[in-house]
């Protein structure tokens, strides 16, 4: 540790380390420093500018902080009604509360405020909440959007261009009219920053007003048939690919004396609740209207299967029904009479048992 200001130390700043190990993000990491709860090598610090060497030992409330474990990311289907904090002043249920209790401590990021739901992304690592959020990652953000009313196109068009409400300059999205649906109209909003609220309030500054509003993937994750409340855990490998990590030898866990101990190959236990994705494409997701059931798709008139006629050519025991006769043609059996044979009233030689005369 170092507080020598003329060279840079080597080593992340304490703020940095703190969100890396989850213990808080940056900026709340730096608030803790100041309130003097943060010690590095028994000292009480109360500034942020400070460096950490690997050999140093930092501790938040009198807790030894370990190492940090991999990046971790989760899936989380947030319901309406819960706040996206940790901690709410209003007391009311947040995110967090929900979530297993066998969860380690994990970070949002991004929000969605208590009226909206769908997709929350949580993470274990304050790096990576920070590199996500920025805008300069570019990930498109896709919503599900319920406005009460209709829309114009012309309307849209001011979105797409980028609108301007209450001095506030929001960036163009990508809107799409899919329905209009009694008194309430869907559309499916796209955008790549995220101001507090914009979608609303963008929606506000054209004269309609948002009833119901679901994300529906955010970059390549998306929530899929994920049930509302349910949480799922990305594995590791899928982590990697879409943060572009590379691979990390896995850190030791330090005992509560602060010795290091064994590491184990397997991957940390996850909550009852947490299903492990795979890498298959997830299954888009389908919404249905509050007062529309679902319903499978109708067969056209057109659509034959396999075995309907003229798809499938018919055996010996079915052609001769399969053959079409005229409305006058009766066939012999049907008649009841049976057909005479040619020369009835003649019988033969063999008929009559005598033996055929010979010619002269």
């Amino acid at each position: 540790m170092t507080d020598t200001p003329s060279s840079t130390p080597p080593g992340d700043r304490v703020a940095k380390v703190l969100s890396r190990a989850g213990i808080a993000s940056r900026r709340d990491a730096e608030r803790m420093i100041a309130e003097g709860r943060v010690r590095v090598n028994g000292k009480v610090i109360t500034s942020p500018a400070l460096n950490i060497a690997p050999s140093d030992r930092i501790s938040v409330d009198g807790t030894l902080v370990g190492d940090p474990e991999p990046p971790r990311l989760w899936l989380y289907h947030k319901p309406a009604g819960v706040v996206t904090t940790a901690r709410d002043e209003k007391g009311r249920p947040t995110v967090f509360d929900a979530l297993p209790e066998d969860m380690p401590r994990v970070m949002s990021i991004g929000r969605l405020d208590i009226n909206s739901e769908g997709l929350l992304i949580l993470t274990n690592d304050g790096e990576v909440k920070r590199k996500l959020e920025l805008p300069a990652t570019g990930w498109l953000r896709r919503y599900r959007v319920r406005i009460n009313g209709s829309v114009s196109e012309a309307n849209l068009d001011l979105l797409r261009k980028g609108i301007e409400v209450e001095g506030v300059r929001y960036q163009p999205m990508i809107v799409t009219f899919d329905r209009q649906q009694g008194a309430n109209a869907w559309l499916t909003v796209s955008l790549r920053e995220g101001k507090n609220r914009e979608i609303r309030r963008a929606m506000e500054g054209i004269g309609v007003t948002v009833n119901r509003l679901i994300r529906v993937s955010y970059g390549p994750f998306q929530l899929g048939s994920l049930k509302a409340g349910e949480v799922e855990e990305l594995k590791s490998r899928v982590v990697r690919d879409q943060l572009g990590l590379d691979e990390r030898a896995k850190p030791q866990r330090r005992r509560a004396s602060g010795g290091p101990a064994a590491t184990s190959a397997k991957s940390p236990p996850t909550a009852r609740p947490v299903k492990s994705a795979g890498t298959k494409p997830r299954q888009a997701a389908t919404w249905q209207d509050d007062d529309q059931p679902a319903k499978s798709r109708p067969r056209s008139a057109g659509m034959k299967t396999f075995r309907s006629g003229g798809d499938k050519t018919p055996d010996r025991a079915g052609a001769e029904s399969a053959r079409p006769r005229s409305a006058g043609m009766k066939s012999a059996k049907a008649q009841g009479t049976p057909r005479p044979a040619p020369d009835a009233g003649k019988a033969t030689a063999s008929q009559s048992g005598r033996p055929p005369k010979r010619g002269k």
